[in-house]
């Protein structure tokens, strides 16, 4: 494999580094990435592996470019919103570098689809945001023995590893045998994320690829990058890769894809059942129309996403605080209980009824639906 003049200029300060050269980025135009998820993570890696000169990206991702994502995936613009990311992607990659091939995969990676995207790939890096696909990603490189560059990022925080069992390191299940349990990890889009923060990370990640493709310096493998931009620390966890590990062990057992949803404790959502426990925001609103119905709501989110949008007359009672300040409500009083999607809420309802309060109930949706199905003036987050 050749680079013609035009690359040759391209790549010029890539060349002169000894540890690169015309042979290692020829190694670089050889290899092929495959990046699961175009966005917060996804971009900056995709991007950085185009402008370095990866040979071939692949992209995989199903999803949309939605106005929230503009603070932190950088892969799309204002006018990008409403596209389908890996179709916006593919544009912003072929303007960075049009020597690149870039696949788009325009579909969600699951247990039946996973080893055929991932066998055609050198390189597989995860910029996923869940515990299914983390497991799923994780999996499907052991048993293809590819090297999976792990990243993660919540509010301030982020970590990254390269999991390669193939070259003698840990995987996923090595570092977290065990997903938490469904609802104890917020999301992003419940918890926030520094816009930045991503790129830190994703660059970190992209970092690796190189460094693998290239055969040069020392990789992540038996290590895990954290990071916190708050105090801009990094530091240093070593990991073993465990001899016990259901996949990569010494004796395995799981020896072929299986039901991540399941294994993560996600109910399938073929049909919505309704949940004794929870109120529609209509109930919510018969509530506040109608004092004779003595049935009060509280707002159990945190003051800084009051300041953002809220619903008048409705009292804060953070979840965060809850434990001190739950002396302040009355056990024999109906409550309905709201936060930003539902998660908190129902929180706050466990905690409250291990506390004595019977007549409680979590609003679905949260103020995300009331914005959208009773006062669309409130803004969505």
């Amino acid at each position: 494999m050749s680079l013609d003049n035009d690359e040759i200029r391209r790549y010029s300060r890539h060349l002169i580094l000894p540890e690169v050269g015309m042979a290692g980025q020829k190694k670089l135009k050889a290899t092929s990435v495959l990046c699961i998820g175009a966005g917060g993570l996804g971009s900056p890696i995709a991007m950085y592996l185009a402008a370095a000169g990866i040979g071939r990206i692949g992209l995989v991702d199903f999803d949309e470019v939605d106005f929230s994502n503009l603070q932190r995936q950088i892969l799309h613009g204002t006018d990008d919103v409403g596209r389908p990311k890996g179709e916006s992607a593919k544009e912003t990659l072929n303007s960075i570098n049009p020597n690149c091939q870039v696949d788009v995969h325009k579909t969600m990676i699951t247990s039946d689809n996973a080893m055929d995207l991932i066998k055609p790939y050198d390189i597989v890096v995860d910029g996923t945001d869940n515990f299914p696909t983390r497991y799923l990603t994780n999996d499907a490189c052991v048993l293809l023995g590819k090297p999976n560059v792990y990243g993660s990022i919540f509010r301030f925080e982020g970590q990254a590893s390269v999991f390669a069992p193939s070259m003698d390191g840990p995987c996923y299940r090595c570092l977290y045998p065990e997903p938490p349990p469904p609802g104890m990890v917020p999301s992003c889009a419940e918890g926030g994320v520094l816009g930045v923060l991503p790129g830190i990370i994703g660059c970190i990640q992209a970092t690796e690829i190189i460094k693998l493709a290239l055969g040069e310096g020392t990789p992540l493998i038996g290590r895990l990058m954290l990071y916190n931009a708050l105090d801009m620390k990094f530091r240093e966890v070593k990991l073993r890769r465990d001899p016990k590990c259901p996949l990569c062990g010494e004796n395995p057992t799981v020896t072929k894809l299986i039901d991540y949803e399941h294994f993560c404790g996600i109910e399938p959502e073929s049909e919505p059942r309704e949940n004794p426990d929870e109120v529609t925001v209509q109930d919510m609103k018969k509530a506040l129309d109608d004092p004779s119905l003595n049935i009060r709501v509280i707002d159990v989110r945190e003051p800084d996403e009051v300041e953002i949008a809220n619903v008048e007359g409705v009292p804060l009672y953070p979840l965060s605080r809850l434990p001190e300040i739950f002396t302040n409500l009355d056990p024999n009083q109906t409550y309905y209980i709201h936060c930003k999607a539902g998660v908190r809420s129902m929180k706050a309802l466990m905690f409250l009824r291990e506390n004595g309060f019977k007549y409680l109930k979590s609003v679905k949706g949260g103020i995300t639906s009331w914005s959208e199905e009773i006062d669309p003036n409130v803004p969505k987050y």
